[in-house]
């Protein structure tokens, strides 16, 4: 995500004088700004009269508020109390919870994906399903941060999740252990053939340098010379822009990393490889990116930068398609603005909205025994209500390719578990990057 500076234009002044606004106030917008704000207005006088309970200003002001942000994108909000305390731990610190990755789609509490090694995730819990009570409350037309709340909680105490899942007849309840989000964006682990495996888990602060750290310990592990390396981006939500950028940057000595471009000439910008550690850190080395369907924002990003400049292979699955910006806009000292105020492109020019990443070898996860259902119901981006489109305008039938099986695929879960592979994915990758022929056939798009 990226975090606009304090922003003191006069229009914003306006707006945030109007927040607390009173009936004279709405009149005084009435008389100004035209018919949009009368209805508004006429709105607000009907409910103030005639609703059968007695309704504060505040509830009214704040539901127009989100009314109109909800409007516009999924992405855009406004967020003050625990709302903006929630985001500012997502980047910083630690909380105890269950590890999630959630959005409201449409009045459900929809999860983009569950952090990986989290609670949610060694319970089951997928990208995709769709939460529908807490502890057998219904939670469906709710708020999100109510339900944030709940989840959240004291590390090793319970909950039960209702989970509707797509391809699945009946909804499920799945119990789950809070436990301390550690919020560990970085991990990393030698394996056999002096094969550095690197997760980047989500955007938070310092990333670009906990990876180059990461490489650093690869090497002193390693026993020779390290062979290749995997930068493993699957179901990484995203997080920081500029965190982005200064892990794409080690790995390339030049040129363009991603251009955003807004309405205002301040939301036009390039990035560009500053070669802070004095060019590709891993030179000569081979790289594989692996992306899913939970890789968003930041993570494309990245997979999108390697790509275009060739330094790295992308496997997997196509992306998430989220490729929109957001700045944090300060109304006051308690409150902001969440708001989409740019496009991000890849160094050719690709827009990643809707779109997102597409893999130069796509490889499913086989390991994965909801496969089949999950795929057919995967959830993107371009799935979401209200999204943004793409301005090159995609065909629907690009991105429902995505969601059938090849026929070449033949192995099973089960199968794969037999012969000691848990990660098909990370698999393929590494068999690619020791240069033998894996057991299955990729699909080249």
């Amino acid at each position: 995500m990226k975090f606009a500076p304090i922003v003191r234009s006069a229009a914003l002044v306006t707006a945030v004088a109007l927040i607390p606004a009173t009936t004279a106030g709405f009149a005084q917008v009435d008389g100004r700004a035209g018919p949009e704000f009368a209805k508004l207005f006429a709105t607000y006088q009907q409910i103030k009269a005639a609703y059968v309970d007695d309704v504060d200003n505040d509830k009214l002001v704040r539901g127009a508020i989100d009314g109109m942000l909800s409007s516009l994108d999924p992405h855009s909000a406004y967020l003050d109390g625990s709302d903006l305390q929630r985001l500012e731990t997502l980047i910083d610190g630690n909380y105890s919870g269950l590890g999630l990755s959630v959005i409201m789609d449409d009045g459900a509490v929809k999860v983009i994906s569950p952090f990986r090694g989290s609670p949610a995730e060694e319970s089951g819990v997928k990208a995709g399903d769709f939460i529908t009570h807490l502890d057998g409350t219904l939670i469906y037309g709710g708020e999100l941060d109510d339900a944030v709340q709940k989840m959240r909680g004291q590390a090793g105490t319970n909950i039960t999740l209702t989970l509707f899942r797509p391809g699945r007849d009946e909804p499920f309840d799945v119990t789950v252990t809070r436990g301390v989000i550690e919020l560990e964006p970085v991990t990393h682990e030698l394996k056999e053939g002096n094969i550095g495996h690197i997760s980047v888990n989500e955007f938070s602060r310092d990333v670009g340098s906990d990876v180059y750290a990461a490489w650093e310990k690869i090497k002193a592990e390693a026993t020779g010379r390290v062979n290749g390396l995997v930068l493993d981006l699957r179901s990484n939500p995203g997080g920081s822009l500029d965190e982005a950028v200064a892990l794409s940057d080690l790995f390339l000595d030049s040129g363009a990393i991603v251009s955003q471009r807004g309405r205002t000439r301040s939301e036009n910008l390039l990035y560009r490889s500053e070669t802070v550690f004095r060019g590709d850190m891993a030179a000569g080395v081979p790289v594989v990116v692996l992306i899913d369907a939970g890789s968003a924002s930041a993570s494309e990003i990245v997979a999108g930068a390697l790509q275009d400049h060739r330094r790295a292979l992308v496997m997997g699955e196509r992306s998430f398609g989220k490729g929109s910006v957001q700045s944090l806009l300060p109304l006051g000292r308690d409150a902001a603005l969440k708001l989409t105020t740019a496009r991000y492109y890849t160094p050719s020019g690709h827009s990643v909205q809707e779109g997102g990443i597409k893999p130069d070898i796509r490889v499913p996860q086989l390991s994965d025994p909801d496969l089949a259902r999950r795929t057919k119901y995967q959830m993107r981006e371009s799935d979401l209500r209200g999204h943004l489109v793409n301005e090159l305008g995609l065909k629907d039938e690009e991105l429902e390719n995505d969601k059938t099986i090849d026929p070449r695929f033949i192995k099973t879960a089960e199968e794969l578990k037999a012969e000691g592979i848990e990660d098909f994915q990370l698999h393929y990758a590494l068999q690619t990057l020791r240069r033998t022929t894996p057991s299955s056939v990729a699909l080249r798009d």
